[in-house]
């Protein structure tokens, strides 16, 4: 364990101007708050906060995190508080331990719920200070180095999947290489312990068997570098066990396969010579295709910056290269780190580093659960990046498998919201297309677009999903409480009764409802009837008959009714499906039918699954088409067609429909003989008249034999 003079001595070395007092009084206090607590190693407590801060030394980091480092536990585990602290610190340290300090003892209801909640709270923390991240990490680092000392192996485990998940993620994201690379190592030991002991032996293997390789290809190309009129430093690391497996499972390759072991690192003192020493080796050596990337130009998102290529080098190995200048080389091992400005102020949170952090706020903001937001964040935290461009030029970093809907989001939530198509280098392309490095990207917006539930399916950043998942939630409770509302109107109508919110109220507990929304809500998503809501406030008597089932298609005149709800407008996919049976259009006459959980779906009134329905009246619903936004949404008409087995008759077809406007969505052939086909096309259509003229066109086409619309 390290002494507390050590410990001044190590600060002071890097800086002479930290406040010696403070990191003593900071020492003694925590030595004397944890006591005679212990690890499950055994050792004094006080030694976890100890080394913790020796971490953030070896990383060199203001007097203030290293007294952060040193308290960071005792408000949670120890009975000081943070009035103590503030008191013998000041409110700047107290703010720092508040932040890193595990705040909640919330009873929560799971594991994961916890873990969820605590990053929460960390995001939430360190957007305010990053600091508060780099003694997170470091605590981290030190709880991982001591994980087998716990006897528990199933919280062992937990623990390591959140390091891989999340903290290692997060070092990443702020350029920490060194600590992600050995939280990941130190994870992987726990989680996956005969694969690393394998990869751990075949590497042992290999420098056994190619003792004094990697300085031999060191010592060529420092005197090939040299030979350029290059001063470099030359250096070799060995690949750590957890990079190489993922690599494995990645490429899906064996061990034999994979020829880059041994990363090999080119040290320059400017810009210029970086791209000089490149020209050097790539004259020497043959270049391994698509293994270049210039991250210098055009750098990570946590600032990382380097040249990366693959030469097949010295000895005919084939090796991979990093060519960086020392500037860089510092931000790459340490990160954020690397350029410490607290001493001359604020912090700084702003540039291309710090983007995501704004990301993961914006998040938090949307989603409704502390588990969906660690769901959305981990998607936020992707490894591999494509990097497109906005027509002037601004670059975007986006996951691998981004599309131009994660694009429209990335640049912002509004053009997001609003995007209906994409130009991807001057082509339209489909807003589903996966981007590639180096595209450029025109977002296509409209003020009437809104997210379409369908996006959820193919986008990849959790700020797109959460975006979506938010619009989709609002926008279905809003429809779930204006069906719920008509559903109990025509129920207590239909009773003798009428309806007042007074009544509702009353059986609120009853069906586990907060308010008379929430009522509304449950009844239009199925989870309640409103015959069941009625019977609960006007208890039917005894003698009562039971209610006849109304039969719409013969009730209802041609003109909807007065109370029956208007569906134009409601967006299909969430409180509202149409039927497949029978693919009802505007200009239909149409009946809802209410489902538990799902809502209402419309059927034509002559469709032949109604029968399905007869002995439950309460499931039906009186709807009607308004003449309010027609045209706005597509709808999908369904014809059988027979058309002659000949050449053409198939193009004869599509133009009969595409001249009559309509848009074919789907085509299958059903049966096929020697004279005729049987097709059966789906159609985007505006209204009932609209196919009724496509299907007239198509009768007057000679190939087509008969056209009728389909009803199953």
């Amino acid at each position: 364990m390290m002494r507390q003079f050590e410990l001044v001595e190590r600060v002071k070395a890097y800086d002479p101007a930290a406040d010696e007092v403070a990191i003593n009084r900071a020492y003694v206090f925590s030595m004397k708050a944890h006591g005679s607590q212990l690890r499950a190693s055994g050792d004094p407590y006080f030694s976890h906060p100890i080394e913790v801060a020796g971490i953030l030394a070896e990383m060199k980091l203001d007097a203030a995190s290293i007294i952060t480092a040193l308290l960071h536990d005792t408000v949670e585990d120890t009975v000081a508080t943070l009035d103590d602290i503030e008191r013998l610190f000041g409110p700047d340290i107290a703010k720092l331990v508040d932040g890193v300090t595990k705040l909640s003892r919330l009873e929560l209801q799971s594991d994961q719920t916890k873990q969820a909640e605590n990053f929460r709270k960390l995001v939430l923390a360190m957007s305010e200070d990053i600091r508060v991240l780099l003694v997170k990490l470091a605590d981290r680092l030190h709880n991982m180095r001591t994980l087998h000392f716990l006897k528990d192996e199933e919280r062992r485990r937990r623990i390591a999947r959140e390091t891989m998940e999340i903290y290692a993620p997060l070092a990443e994201r702020i350029g920490m290489q060194e600590m992600k690379d050995e939280l990941e190592d130190l994870a992987f030991a726990e989680l996956h312990p005969e694969a690393r002991a394998s990869i751990m032996a075949r590497l042992a293997f290999l420098r056994e068997k190619g003792e004094g390789l990697a300085e031999r290809i060191m010592d060529e190309l420092q005197e090939t570098l040299t030979g350029g009129g290059l001063a470099a430093e030359v250096s070799g690391r060995e690949k750590t066990p957890y990079s190489v497996w993922r690599k494995m499972q990645q490429k899906n390759v064996g061990f034999e396969q994979l020829s880059d072991i041994m990363a090999f690192r080119v040290v320059v003192d400017t810009v210029e010579q970086c791209y000089q020493a490149l020209g050097v080796v790539h004259s020497r050596y043959p270049v391994v295709p698509g293994r270049f990337k210039d991250y210098i130009s055009t750098p990570k998102p946590n600032n990382y910056r380097s040249l990366h290529t693959g030469v097949i080098g010295p000895e005919r190995q084939r090796i991979e290269m990093q060519i960086r200048t020392r500037d860089m080389h510092e931000v790459a091992e340490l990160g954020v780190a690397a350029h410490w400005v607290y001493k001359q102020g604020a912090p700084r949170t702003e540039g291309r580093q710090y983007r995501w952090l704004r990301e993961l706020l914006d998040i938090l903001e949307h989603a409704p659960d502390p588990q969906e937001f660690l769901e959305h964040t981990k998607l936020e935290m992707f490894q591999d990046q494509v990097f497109c461009f906005t027509p002037k030029g601004d670059l975007i970093a986006l996951p691998r498998g981004a599309t131009p809907v994660d694009f429209a989001y990335a640049v912002h939530s509004v053009i997001g919201d609003t995007c209906v198509g994409a130009k991807i280098n001057g082509r339209l392309a489909p807003l589903r297309t996966q981007l590639a490095n180096g595209d450029q990207v025109e977002v296509i917006t409209s003020k009437a677009q809104t997210p379409s539930p369908t996006w959820e399916r193919f986008v990849v950043t959790g700020k797109a999903r959460a975006r979506i998942r938010r619009f989709i939630r609002t926008q279905q409770r809003q429809q779930y409480l204006d069906l719920g509302k008509a559903i109990l109107q025509k129920a207590f109508r239909h009773e003798g009764h009428d309806l007042t919110e007074k009544a509702l109220d009353e059986v609120l507990k009853t069906f586990n409802c907060a308010s008379v929304e929430d009522l509304f809500v449950a009844v239009g998503e199925g989870l309640a009837t409103g015959r069941e809501v009625v019977h609960a406030i006007h208890p039917p008597r005894p003698d009562a008959k039971p209610a006849k089932v109304v039969r719409l298609a013969t009730a209802r005149s041609k003109k909807a009714s007065e109370n029956a709800v208007p569906i134009r407008g409601l967006i299909p996919g969430m409180a509202l499906h149409f039927a497949g049976c029978c693919h009802p259009l505007p200009g239909d006459r149409i009946v809802g039918i209410v489902t538990t959980g799902k809502g209402v779906t419309i059927h034509t009134i002559d469709c032949d699954a109604l029968a399905n329905f007869a002995d439950t009246p309460e499931r039906w619903l009186d709807v009607a088409w308004t003449s309010k936004g027609d045209g706005e949404i597509g709808h999908v008409g369904r014809i059988n067609v027979t058309l002659g087995n000949e050449p053409g008759s198939l193009g004869s077809l599509t133009t009969v429909i595409g001249k009559q406007a309509g848009n074919i969505t789907n085509l299958k052939i059903t049966n096929r003989s020697i004279d005729f086909f049987e097709i059966l096309v789906d159609i985007e259509v505006k209204d009932v008249k609209h196919l009724t003229n496509i299907i007239a066109a198509l009768r007057a086409t000679p190939v087509i034999n008969s056209v009728e619309r389909s009803r199953g």
